[in-house]
């Protein structure tokens, strides 16, 4: 049965998850590739769809999405892509796989910092990166990103792999901050505070923290909403009640964050439709949807956050412009590899 019988006879909801690749050309819809797993984002396509009649079909890559698109070349049908990471964002624009937007509508609910100068990339959710803390043996309650280097941490610090993505992200703004010279010198600091090599995701930074392995670690936001709420995996919400969070730099310059994304494709052939899906992802309503699923804040100010999101502690994101931390991205990924960080702390 061809896609548009299928369509026809109602075997499909209003959004399509497709796994292997044939999506709708046709008037009404709007085609998405997205990193972002469907299940996050299905409430935002169900509110998309019951509000504009627009059928939106979508096909999670959980890898290649940049080379998918430009192998398709001008017959590729995304019109949309979804984003996890600013990372992702940029690899996406200097890929050549997304175009240029200019949207009164979009630049109004979507602060500056948080969107490409050019019009290539949009932010529309933000988590913070973090201290996980133990709430047994870290008296703390406030702490700065410099202060990781002190000597008083030394043998209490977990982190994951320091090329990981959100590590680069976190070290990028320290040069955009203090630059290239600071920043190893501070690296360096932290390598020795390390109570082991660089391992697991950031979920295991905490469960380390509560076996007593280290005292505080770097860590996303939305991991710990995830702990949280985790029936599945009970164990996961022991560890989460063993930490609390500290947000670095609250007192100056506030804490870094990352965000998660939207992109025009290059050759979007439904590219009306595409604008008004992210006209409506910019929305209040929809930033709202989108946070609370993911357990992330919005990036328009005065929306609201989800009641598990508020029970962090209120965030006060750095004001630097997501792309200028990017344009620092390569510089930090060799200042990592220069100290090696990954080495874990010297005997």
């Amino acid at each position: 049965m061809t896609f548009s019988r299928m369509l026809r006879a109602g075997l499909l909801a209003s959004a399509t998850f497709l796994a292997a690749g044939e999506m709708a050309l046709a008037d009404g819809e709007v085609n998405i590739y997205s990193y972002r797993q469907p299940e996050l984002i299905q409430p935002l396509i169900d509110a998309f769809t019951k509000e504009t009649g627009i059928e939106a079909n979508v096909l999670f890559l959980d890898k290649g999405l940049v080379e998918r698109i430009s192998a398709e070349g001008v017959n590729s049908p995304a019109d949309v892509i979804l984003t996890v990471d600013i990372g992702r964002l940029v690899e996406a624009k200097a890929g050549g796989v997304t175009q240029p937007l200019a949207d009164e509508a979009i630049n109004k609910q979507i602060p500056a910092q948080y969107r490409d100068p050019a019009g290539d990339w949009f932010g529309l959710t933000t988590r913070g990166r973090v201290v996980y803390a133990s709430k047994e043996r870290v008296k703390d309650e406030a702490i700065t990103y410099e202060e990781l280097a002190d000597p008083k941490w030394k043998g209490k610090i977990c982190m994951r792999d320091g090329q990981h993505s959100y590590n680069i992200g976190l070290f990028a703004s320290m040069v955009a901050h203090h630059g290239e010279e600071y920043t190893e010198k501070w690296l360096r600091g932290v390598k020795e505070n390390l109570a082991r090599k660089p391992d697991g995701n950031d979920r295991s930074q905490a469960k380390a923290i509560m076996s007593g392995e280290c005292d505080i670690a770097l860590g996303n936001t939305y991991y710990v909403g995830l702990m949280i709420t985790n029936d599945k995996e009970p164990e996961e919400k022991e560890w989460a009640a063993a930490i609390k969070v500290l947000f670095p730099n609250a007192a100056d310059r506030g804490t870094h964050v990352n965000i998660s994304g939207m992109a025009l494709a290059k050759y979007a052939p439904n590219k009306d439709n595409a604008v008004k899906f992210m006209e409506f992802l910019a929305s209040q309503e929809a930033q709202e949807i989108y946070a609370e699923q993911v357990f992330e804040y919005p990036v328009m100010p005065g929306a609201k956050v989800s009641e598990v999101v508020a029970s962090f502690g209120e965030i006060k994101p750095d004001t630097l412009p997501l792309a200028d931390v990017a344009a620092n991205r390569k510089k930090a990924s060799e200042l990592v590899d220069k100290v090696g960080l990954n080495d874990g702390p010297s005997m």
